[in-house]
């Protein structure tokens, strides 16, 4: 044991011991303390993003607390299992500084953990790519991905496709890469079957566009299976909370394919330990690593790496 499983296993231990009551009194009275520019940061954050719950001070409304509360508590063994699942220790000190941070506000540990080495999703320690490749970007908003992609994988693919669901984006996204060859643009949202959806404009970024029964705009969506047919080597997931249906419904090409996996897993307080669950369900074989490129007051922008050997 070092000093990374030290802290990990005291936390959990901790947790173990304590009520799911006690320990949201305890992340509550936490939060509470904190400066008051501080607490209002996090509380806005938190409403003008609808995915984890929300904070009125006011209102004596600490919904997103007790969430996150209840996750510690209901699901600590999942999150151990991921820890002892994780390929390396940089990935089992980030799965800490996330957990402390959620449950005791730590933000110098998740201030350490940020990723200052590789670009968003592509730590050149884990991930390569070669002229075959066949890369998807769920998400692919304006094509940044694609670009840092295209930069530090110096042009290697066969192809890429790139799907979004938002028109203003894929406007822009498309101008981007216009001198790019062998890119397929697609409107379709990605989730586990085929059907229409309805999804909710977010108010305050394009990049937050969210698959919501409460939005007024209407989209056609698939499943990466039934719309993509040759072999898929890399995938990227940034899809605002569905990233676990596109996995669903991802499953042939998971098994049959073994791409390399590039999931965001923050855009609730479940996925974090349910898409690497999903994973290994699919293929056992699959390797974990989990990076974070958020910042050190909340955990966003965590990303789980998965691969797996070809047959």
């Amino acid at each position: 044991m070092n000093i990374v499983d030290k802290h990990f296993y005291a936390l959990t231990d901790h947790l173990k011991n304590l009520s799911l009551q006690e320990i949201y009194q305890n992340t509550r009275s936490l939060f509470l303390n904190l400066p008051l520019h501080t607490q209002q940061s996090i509380s806005k954050f938190l409403n003008n993003f609808p995915y984890w719950g929300e904070i009125n001070i006011d209102d004596n409304n600490f919904e997103e607390l007790y969430n996150r509360a209840k996750m510690l508590k209901e699901h600590l063994n999942d999150l151990i299992w991921l820890y002892e699942n994780l390929e390396d220790y940089r990935s089992k000190k980030t799965l800490f500084a996330i957990l402390n941070n959620l449950y005791q506000f730590d933000f110098f540990t998740l201030k350490h953990s940020i990723e200052t080495t590789y670009p968003h999703y592509f730590d050149l320690d884990i991930i390569s790519a070669n002229d075959d490749e066949v890369f998807v970007d769920l998400g692919a908003y304006t094509g940044d991905t694609i670009q840092e992609y295209l930069t530090y994988f110096d042009n290697k693919y066969k192809r890429i496709y790139a799907y979004e669901i938002t028109k203003e984006s894929l406007h822009i996204m498309k101008k981007n890469l216009a001198k790019e060859k062998n890119i397929k643009y697609s409107s379709k949202a990605i989730i586990d079957s085929k059907k229409e959806l309805h999804f909710l404009k977010s108010k305050i970024d394009n990049s937050a566009n969210q698959i919501n029964l409460k939005g007024t705009d209407k989209i056609k969506a698939t499943s990466l299976d039934l719309d993509i047919k040759e072999k898929i080597t890399m995938i990227k997931m940034d899809i605002e909370g569905s990233e676990y249906q596109a996995l669903l419904g991802s499953k042939k090409h998971i098994q049959n394919d073994k791409p390399k996996l590039l999931i965001s897993v923050y855009h609730n307080h479940e996925d974090l330990y349910r898409i690497p669950k999903l994973i290994k369900k699919f293929e056992p074989n699959y390797k974990f690593y989990l990076r974070y490129y958020g910042n050190e007051v909340f955990p966003t922008e965590i990303v789980l790496i998965a691969t797996c050997e070809q047959n």
